[in-house]
């Protein structure tokens, strides 16, 4: 069994950590290029009958745990 498995984690969790502690470790002027890449963008469409209603448009950064 997996490491993380066994710390009770699933692979997304697990992944997460990882690129954020590969982020944490980079030197300063390369850290902040990554970390614009903690932004997420999420798209949510509402349908109704088939046909799309609305849209919604989500910007949000991912809050690191370490």
């Amino acid at each position: 069994m997996s490491a993380w498995r066994q710390a009770g984690l699933n692979y997304i969790n697990y992944s997460q950590i990882a690129a954020r502690l590969v982020r944490q470790a980079l030197k300063a002027d390369l850290r902040a290029e990554a970390v614009k890449r903690d932004d997420a963008n999420v798209k949510f469409t509402q349908w109704k009958d088939g046909k799309p209603i609305s849209m919604y448009n989500l910007k949000f950064i991912i809050q690191s745990q370490c």
